[in-house]
Order: C-alpha cells, then structure tokens, then sequence
C-alpha cells in the first residue's frame, strides 16, 4: 500500500480553483458535491503526477 504524501495533498488543494474551496462550505447540496469532485480531481491529478520518493523503491515481481 501507497503512503499518502500530506505535503503533495495539502498543495494540491491550496491550488485547487477557488470556487471549489469556498464551495465545499456551500448551503447547496449539488454545489457541495461538485465542489467536492473538482477537489478530488486535484487532489488525484497531483499525487499521480508527484514523483516517488528515492527511499520508497519497488519491487520486481
């Protein structure tokens, strides 16, 4: 299993577009929810875009 990279993550939404960061906090449920998504979608698009980390190396099956 991966380990989640906090820092990447915590980014990723710093970045994410405006309107969803304040639209998570929205009174509409639809709103929420796509809010929701668009974050979701950052979050995703950074961490598989990071890089791995040197001391995490892989194993050859």
């Amino acid at each position: 299993m991966e380990r989640i990279d906090l820092d990447i993550m915590a980014d990723a939404i710093l970045e994410a577009p405006g309107w969803a960061r304040v639209g998570i906090t929205s009174p509409s449920p639809s709103l929420r929810e796509d809010a929701a998504r668009e974050l979701a979608g950052a979050i995703a698009e950074r961490l598989q875009a990071a890089p791995p980390k040197a001391e995490q190396l892989g194993l050859k099956l």
